[in-house]
């Protein structure tokens, strides 16, 4: 649906966990990006407290829109879709921002499009370096997932090779923060004291890098095990912690084995193009040693700024911008949120069979929905979205 102003102008929602984020794309071009994040109230908890994220969402969700309709400079009438993350994540956050969606898009009479988290991390990229080489290999890193996808078409063909098989990444780098009483989030902060220290004082153990071990999959338990038990025996002999070396190690570890799978799965596959997203993506460590691995492997690497790798709307409008571009069907009005939604399911789709922009809402759905109460909706549209 590219049109001469530069592609589907798309507003996408974003509430899988603890960030409220709002972002309007044109095409591949962002034109805002709000975020309300609720991390401040989590931080006294030292993780997401389901509960806190829903209520949260729930006061930002209406701020945050007028505030990336305002930076984009749009009307919400100009509008050509509506995306939303309908999972993975929180069941209750994710529930915040699908109901969100509906009603906007509902009483804007625009199509609606449920997409996934994973997919949506992936294609944020588009918005950085254009429009993603096919196929694309993707290292997704992050408090939730440590997963390694095959995109062969970001709105529909997504094939996971590997993830984790216990805590992620970005979960290890909280834990670990935590026994070094760093506090919360523990990524940021790790990296920081990481900067100081020598990555080579402490070898700490490559989780699943045997030779009989998946070759794709992740495991940080044993790290984060192995961390903690090395400060616990240092404090127990009265011994002073060294901060920073064991941040640069325990950082080392994770990088190396990421990097190390990531890179396999590309020659292995035959793909020349790595994309790395998620939080952790935000990691300079890990952002060097991909970028020296790549260049080595004669692999192209992906990774856009880092304030586009944690959780944002602008993520969630780039893949429905796609949707809307490919004529992907839009869903319909009964979408719901999905916590173990497969990243195999980039989008949730319409059950229906006509053409998705056929009706006055942008939806063909097949639950026989009336309008008789139309003036209800106008009369909604005249008072919000005007």
């Amino acid at each position: 649906m590219a049109d001469s102003r530069g592609g589907p102008l798309v507003l996408g929602i974003e509430t899988s966990c603890d960030e409220t984020g709002v972002g309007i794309v044109r095409g591949h071009t962002l034109l805002a990006d709000a975020v309300a994040s609720s991390v401040d109230e989590h931080a006294r908890f030292g993780g997401v407290v389901p509960e806190v994220a829903s209520r949260a969402h729930l006061e930002a969700m209406v701020p945050t829109i007028q505030r990336a309709l305002k930076e984009a400079g749009v009307a919400a009438s100009d509008l050509d879709g509506i995306a939303v993350t309908a999972g993975p994540g929180l069941a209750g956050a994710l529930l915040v921002g699908v109901s969100a969606a509906k009603a906007y898009a509902y009483a804007l009479g625009k199509p609606l499009y449920g997409v996934n988290h994973l997919a949506s991390h992936i294609c944020v990229d588009q918005l950085e370096h254009g429009a993603l080489p096919e196929p694309t290999m993707a290292l997704l890193v992050s408090g939730g997932h440590s997963s390694l996808l095959l995109s062969a078409d970001i709105t529909s063909d997504v094939r996971p090779l590997g993830s984790t098989i216990d805590d992620a990444a970005g979960e290890a780098f909280d834990k670990v923060a935590r026994v070094l009483n760093l506090g919360f989030p523990g990524g940021p902060v790790i990296d920081r004291h990481a900067r100081e220290g020598d990555p080579e004082a402490i070898h700490f153990p490559r989780g699943l890098t045997g030779p009989r071990d998946a070759a794709y999959d992740f495991s940080f338990s044993g790290l984060k095990t192995a961390v903690a038990r090395w400060i616990e025996t240092r404090r127990a002999a009265g011994e002073d912690v060294p901060v920073a070396d064991v941040s640069a190690s325990f950082q080392e570890a994770v990088v190396d084995v990421l990097t190390r799978k990531a890179v396999r799965a590309c020659k292995d596959n035959g793909v020349e193009h790595l994309m790395i997203g998620g939080g952790v993506a935000a990691n300079s460590r890990l952002r060097a040693m991909a970028e020296r691995r790549c260049e080595d492997a004669g692999i192209t690497l992906r990774v856009p700024r880092p304030k586009l790798c944690t959780d944002n709307g602008a993520m969630v409008a780039a893949l429905g911008a796609e949707m809307v571009a490919r004529n992907r069907a839009s869903s319909d009005w009964d979408l719901s949120a999905d916590s173990s939604l497969p990243v195999t399911e980039p989008h949730v789709p319409g059950t229906a069979t006509e053409d998705a922009h056929d009706h006055g809402h942008g939806h063909g759905h097949s639950h026989g929905h009336s309008h008789s109460h139309d003036h209800v909706h106008e009369l909604s549209k005249q008072n919000l979205y005007s």
